[in-house]
């Protein structure tokens, strides 16, 4: 039988590694609740909007707050982070199969651009200092190989925050399309991190990561959430112009007052 880590051992295992994965969150009833409500938004919005559009929704749709502030999320994460904890921003991403007519496999000019995600960190895009960020995927799909698995790699977070260039290859799914170079990296350590519908991985904003396009022929959703303790502040960075309004303190207090309480009074 296998033991469920105590929330000490995910914390040693997190800042050693730079991850931890597999963790359960939902219980059958609760993901079904939340694959519904995502259903409902695919339907209003189209798949085109919901691939990576639906940024800090926790501000409008009280089910998509209960996720951000599910125990099952926030008890490992202040054990991670401390007690006094701030959401900083969620975002859905998925990865829609694709289905490619073979008459277009004829002509390589004609073959879609899969999205991915290339290597890079987390930090990179976040203008703050004073802490330490940490990043949830939630899993709303099974994730596994054959539908763009998240891939870490082990202690890089313990390299400091590396280079990024812009990415030369298409279908780069974030935003500023930028990679870490992979010379720069030893992607033979790469780790895989699947999940089943209702558990999440969490990595530290230092960690290198990526996923590869989505070969399957099922959806690969996630919930991506990211954390930080209190103590973190804004910084001026013209390299991470960001603005922060849907800062909520979802644990603890605030003795700082660098972000914002956005609290929503969602009925």
């Amino acid at each position: 039988m296998t033991m469920t880590p105590s929330l000490a051992e995910m914390a040693e295992t997190y800042w050693k590694h730079g991850f931890i994965t597999g963790v359960p969150v939902l219980d059958p009833e609760e993901l079904e609740r939340a694959t519904e409500g995502f259903s409902t938004l695919e339907r209003e919005f189209g798949l085109e909007y919901t691939q990576y559009s639906l940024h800090n929704v926790h501000l409008k749709y009280r089910w998509v707050m209960s996720l951000a502030t599910h125990p099952n999320v926030l008890e490992p994460i202040k054990g991670i982070l401390g007690p006094n904890v701030i959401l900083l921003d969620s975002r859905f991403i998925c990865k829609y199969p694709i289905k490619q007519k073979s008459h277009e496999a004829a002509c390589e000019s004609q073959k879609p651009v899969l999205p991915y995600v290339a290597w890079h960190q987390d930090i990179r895009y976040w203008g703050f200092e004073g802490g330490s960020v940490a990043s949830v995927w939630l899993a709303m799909d099974d994730v596994d190989r054959e539908n763009g698995v998240l891939q870490v790699i082990p202690g890089s977070h313990h390299q400091g925050l590396l280079p990024h260039i812009t990415s030369p290859n298409p279908g780069n799914m974030l935003t500023a399309n930028q990679e870490i170079q992979e010379h720069l990296l030893n992607t033979s350590e790469a780790v895989e991190c699947p999940l089943q519908a209702g558990q999440m991985s969490v990595h530290d904003g230092l960690t290198v990561h990526a996923s590869e396009p989505n070969l399957s022929t099922r959806r690969r959703c996630g919930f991506v959430i990211r954390y930080v303790p209190t103590s973190a502040y804004p910084v001026q960075d013209p390299d991470r112009p960001r603005t922060f309004n849907a800062t909520v303190l979802v644990s603890g207090v605030d003795e700082y007052h660098h972000f914002p309480n956005n609290a929503p009074n969602l009925q």
